[in-house]
């Protein structure tokens, strides 16, 4: 799809709600997700989460401002209200007694194993057979259900990034990288080492990635709002021709 598609997505959107009452300014803070929410070099904010921020939140009558941070640290900032919306986290039940999730997701991910090219573990499924590797997971991650039931037994390493995590595992400081897809592939490509890291077959696990909003009596009326908007926006198959523009996977009907 090129550009001037998506211009016009956004330009059909915006007409269908003109005339909304002025709110206020949103802050949405989130860290770096390939495809999801990027910043460029000129410093110019882009991916799916921007656009479809954009589109609900002037339809309900705000602006938008969007910020980039350590994941740790942007989730602190939601969770304590000092920004409005997280950008992208997946669910799960630690992360609902802290955030108000929006009712719908917006993309999903495929969870898998990354291994050095000379390293052959085998799985398929059973995290029993991991014992003993050096697992690395990226700080403030969720990686499903059973992964998270299954950390007590494994040797988790955790690291600060992607990157880090690949050139951890490049160099034989680590035997796998848990990691998405979606976040994985693009940064070998950068780094060079597709030749050196390759997948494991099994995955860990499918994920979908949700907007969320601070457990505050204050945030409750935007994020009822929102999901109103935004199941209009996935009713209407706005969100499918934004995803396909973006190149990112959404949850299926």
């Amino acid at each position: 799809m090129h550009s001037g598609v998506l211009r016009s997505v956004l330009a059909a959107c915006l007409a269908l709600w003109v005339g909304v009452a002025s709110g206020r300014e949103i802050l949405a803070v989130g860290t770096s997700f390939p495809g999801v929410f990027e910043r460029t070099s000129s410093g110019e904010y882009r991916g799916l989460a921007t656009s479809v921020l954009t589109i609900a939140l002037k339809s309900m009558g705000h602006s938008v401002r969007f910020e980039l941070y350590p994941w740790a640290r942007a989730q602190r900032m939601v969770e304590q209200g000092q920004a409005d919306v997280l950008i992208g986290p997946y669910r799960n039940p630690q992360r609902e007694t802290r955030f108000a999730f929006a009712s719908d997701a917006f993309y999903r991910d495929r969870i898998v194993f990354y291994r050095h090219a000379s390293h052959r573990p085998h799985w398929s499924g059973n995290y029993q057979d991991l014992k003993g590797q050096r697992i690395g997971v990226v700080r403030g991650w969720s990686y499903g259900t059973d992964f998270d039931a299954a950390r007590w037994q494994l040797d988790l390493v955790t690291v600060e990034s992607v990157e880090n995590g690949l050139r951890m595992l490049s160099i034989g400081r680590l035997e796998l990288l848990a990691s998405n897809q979606r976040n994985t592939r693009p940064m070998l490509q950068e780094l060079g080492l597709n030749d050196e890291v390759a997948e494991l077959a099994q995955e860990i696990d499918t994920q979908d990635g949700y907007f969320a909003f601070p457990r505050l009596p204050s945030h409750q009326p935007l994020r009822e709002s929102f999901d109103q908007t935004f199941r209009q926006m996935i009713d209407q198959g706005r969100l499918a021709t934004l995803a396909a523009y973006w190149q990112v996977d959404i949850p299926t009907p």
